[in-house]
């Protein structure tokens, strides 16, 4: 499982390097992440301190650190 969550962590992280801020359903979208990968590999990211997280009205972007 914890394999699982790294590759999803590096799909997410190279999604986000190659493309820039994004939502988290424009991730999921593009990269044919399940909700379930996309929010476990998010969550590694966040633990290891690579992510930042902005919320402008109802709008939620992810960006790499």
């Amino acid at each position: 499982m914890s394999d699982s969550i790294g590759n999803a962590a590096g799909v997410i992280w190279k999604f986000l390097n190659d493309n820039g801020p994004s939502s988290a359903n424009k991730i999921s979208t593009e990269t044919g992440l399940s909700k379930n990968d996309l929010q476990r590999g998010l969550g590694w990211l966040t633990c290891e301190g690579k992510l930042n997280f902005e919320v402008k009205g109802r709008t939620e972007t992810i960006s790499l650190v």
